[in-house]
């Protein structure tokens, strides 16, 4: 199962569980990961015959997405974001992007993104509207950065 799948997401409540559906549907295969393993596999079981991979660790999720990586981050803005990028970040190459979905204050998002411009991992904010419909049928994605 080594880098088999077009993008990742990271974060499974409702808005994340939509949005990779939605980009499921479009006929990218998508890697999910969730800090809470269960939900990560319930998620997957429920839609049986899709192109979702139930990731149970974050190295096994980078290592299931095509070079270079695109990663959507679906997590609560502020120190779950951190969190996450802190452990996410050493299992990445030059050239991989971040793309932050959860809604983060700007400033914080340039910083995040100045952070790590000497590893050339890319970082973006990239907010998400349209609520649970949204993210599953047409989500208004706002991509923003230097």
């Amino acid at each position: 199962q080594h880098m088999t799948s077009d993008v990742g997401l990271i974060g499974l409540a409702v808005m994340g569980q939509n949005l990779a559906l939605n980009m499921e549907s479009r006929g990218n295969t998508v890697s999910v990961f969730n800090r809470t393993t269960s939900k990560t596999m319930d998620f997957v079981e429920r839609h049986p015959g899709n192109n979702l991979k139930a990731c149970s660790t974050l190295e096994e999720f980078v290592d299931s997405i095509k070079s270079p990586r695109r990663i959507m981050l679906m997590v609560q803005a502020g120190r779950a974001v951190d969190a996450v990028v802190g452990q996410l970040v050493p299992l990445l190459d030059e050239g991989d992007t971040i793309m932050d979905g959860g809604n983060t204050y700007y400033e914080d998002t340039e910083k995040r993104a100045a952070s790590l411009v000497d590893s050339g991992i890319h970082y973006m904010g990239v907010g998400v509207s349209g609520g649970e419909l949204g993210a599953r049928f047409g989500p208004s994605l706002m991509p923003g950065g230097p």
